[in-house]
């Protein structure tokens, strides 16, 4: 074996080679790419990259002409990892890796470990040295330990940087991107006033293309360089956990594209993505599939992972398109996938792959989640990997999406006949730890905005989804709203404008975000919504077979018994004077928010605080009292 001996601690020696070649080089991310050392007297930079198939690499930049001949590349074996010490390199200099492959041709290739790379449409990567960035959010990450996500409120604000907010375009800036400490001065205000307890940030990864909203990856280890630098990112997210906000970040161990730049035929051969196209490429989304049967491979993907956690100190990820990864005919047709060994179509490496990462990432960073991203009933998404799950922390709630989406589509005369739809999600609310989602996904391709999928006109579209919006509050799982949904977008969202916020200046807009905030406020402050969120004892219906006035209520119980809440909603536009609610005890109901109030763009009908249950039986209670319900009324009281 042609290992160096007496190597250099930054050097790749025989126990990388071994432990990447098991996949077990969980911080092979400071080993790969490119790292600021010193040999002796000589400041420079050492190159490593892995490229098995190759016959030979080098380094080229600005700093050498581009020059192919001028920085080769020594090979390491077993593994095929090529090394060399370029001295004197300025900070942000531009390279690529230039590979002779093995048909002899050359190709020019962007560092897949790169920490930084130049703005599009620019595709080479950058020089940059991470070890000085500074932080100051140890009360955050020491709390971070201990925290629990199955007991503690997850209210998650979904964000795409650069259309959330904007500034005015100009010849000098076409884009009007806020960058990263922009973004978080404002975005922290804003999560603050709102109430949400995280802010989960979509296609940071650097992807040359605007409009795949950053689901088409070359750098996986680089945060895009279209809002700053890796020392602004670092800062916003340091800025957002002094200010008590966790970070989530969309993830894409799925697929990744076939950009010449990027990790797609690296060496000239398949190196990160299956050889055989039946298993190698997405048909509909023309992207290529990761190899996971390759240690090499899954070990690129859980040092990235553990990357954004360790070194970005990221709070979680939200691994995109699980499903895609688990079947083998996943938006295949036949003769389009093979099946696996046991003739199935399961893909059994992605299985071991995502029982790896998340025994790893969980396993070093206690307090941190992985979320998935998972569409279909695979069991046992958030089971723990001894019992045979993947051991995700959290999953998307998919089915209830649907479901929810569904329904408030229908006109409020055809609900009756859907009534199941909204109370089927409890059937199995406890299978996996959830998170309810109104995602990105729901307002895109012309399936319209929030808002928009409401029946009716004017005042019956708002105060539907204000009863729409109560209803995932009060049910149990953790919560999801992607940005301009919390004040009624009425566009569909386009990654290429800012939201529309000027629709605040109008009364209805305003009332739909006053109501959400104080939903968001309510979540937070009422234990009852979330501390036992894993377990039937947290949740019970009152009535859940209402379906002819489609009126739905229930009750949300804290540990302890003390705050519950009830929560009546009602789905249609007819008032329900003699309305009467079935109650498990005989005391008092505090109403403490109500759709019909001035602010939430009601009537403002005055109506007492207090309403004291009395001996009368109703919705198979022993208890009950009075309460006139307006058309696509909510309320919801505390005893």
């Amino acid at each position: 074996m042609a290992v160096k001996k007496n190597i250099k601690p930054y050097e790749i020696g025989e126990l990388d080679h071994y432990l990447f070649g098991q996949g077990t080089h969980y911080e092979i991310y400071r080993k790969l790419g490119a790292h600021r050392v010193k040999d002796g007297d000589q400041e420079g930079v050492y190159f490593a990259v892995w490229a098995p198939h190759a016959q030979g690499v080098s380094v080229v930049g600005d700093f050498n002409g581009w020059n192919r001949e001028a920085n080769p590349m020594e090979r390491g074996e077993p593994l095929g990892i090529y090394t060399c010490f370029v001295p004197d390199l300025p900070e942000m200099s531009l390279y690529k890796y230039c590979i002779k492959t093995y048909k002899g041709e050359y190709i020019l290739k962007a560092d897949p470990f790169a920490n930084y790379a130049e703005k599009r449409p620019g595709t080479a990567s950058r020089v940059v040295d991470l070890s000085h960035i500074s932080w100051t959010d140890s009360e955050w990450m020491e709390k971070r330990r201990t925290w629990d996500h199955t007991v503690e409120p997850m209210s998650i604000y979904e964000v795409h940087i650069g259309s959330w907010k904007k500034h005015p375009l100009t010849e000098d800036d076409e884009d009007g991107f806020y960058n990263y400490r922009e973004f978080a001065k404002e975005i922290v205000k804003y999560v603050k006033y709102m109430g949400y307890t995280h802010v989960e940030i979509m296609g940071i990864a650097e992807h040359p293309f605007d409009g795949s909203w950053g689901y088409q990856v070359t750098g996986y280890f680089a945060p895009t360089s279209r809002y700053g630098t890796p020392e602004d990112f670092a800062w916003m997210i340091n800025y957002l956990h002094r200010n008590k906000i966790g970070v989530i970040l969309d993830w894409v161990p799925a697929h990744f594209p076939r950009d010449a730049h990027g990790l797609a035929d690296f060496d000239g051969t398949p190196t990160f993505e299956y050889a055989d196209p039946r298993k190698g490429e997405h048909p509909d989304w023309g992207t290529k599939i990761f190899d996971y049967g390759k240690n090499e491979v899954q070990n690129f993907l859980i040092s990235n992972a553990l990357f954004w956690i360790e070194n970005y100190h990221v709070d979680g990820l939200r691994v995109d398109a699980v499903a895609s990864m688990l079947y083998l005919d996943y938006g295949k047709q036949d003769g389009q996938w093979v099946a696996n060994k046991y003739g199935g179509n399961k893909n059994l490496e992605a299985i071991g792959f995502f029982k790896h990462l998340n025994s790893v990432v969980l396993g070093r960073n206690p307090g941190a989640v992985m979320i998935a991203e998972e569409s279909t009933a695979w069991p046992k998404v958030t089971g723990k990997v001894e019992d045979d799950g993947l051991g995700f922390s959290l999953k998307w709630n998919m089915g209830w999406m649907h479901d929810f989406t569904e329904y408030m589509k229908l006109d409020p005369y055809f609900r009756k006949g859907a009534h199941n739809l909204m109370t089927f999600a409890m059937s199995y609310a406890y299978s996996e730890n959830y998170i309810l989602v109104l995602s990105h996904d729901e307002v895109v391709h012309l399936k319209c905005s929030m808002l928009n999928k409401m029946p009716g006109l004017g005042f019956d579209k708002y105060a539907n989804l204000k009863a729409g919006y109560a209803f995932m509050i009060g049910h149990a799982g953790k919560k999801l709203l992607f940005m301009g949904q919390e004040f009624a977008q009425l566009r569909e969202w386009s990654e290429k404008r800012e939201l529309d916020w000027f629709l605040l200046a109008e009364p209805e807009h305003q009332a739909i975000q006053n109501w959400m905030r104080d939903l968001l406020h309510l979540y937070r402050k009422n234990r009852a919504l979330y501390d036992q969120d894993s377990t039937w004892e947290g949740f019970e219906w009152i009535n859940a077979d209402d379906r002819d006035r489609s009126i739905y209520s229930f009750m949300r119980h804290g540990k302890g018994g003390k705050k519950n809440l009830l929560f009546v909603i009602n789905f249609t536009p007819m008032a329900r004077d003699d309305y009467r609610v079935g109650v498990p005890r005989r005391k008092q109901y505090k109403l403490i928010m109500n759709s019909d109030d001035l602010q939430y763009g009601g009537k403002g009908e005055v109506r007492p605080k207090v309403y004291k249950a009395v001996k009368s039986e109703c919705d198979g209670r022993p208890y009950s009292f009075a309460y006139k319900l307006p058309p696509y009324g909510v309320a919801i009281f505390e005893f």
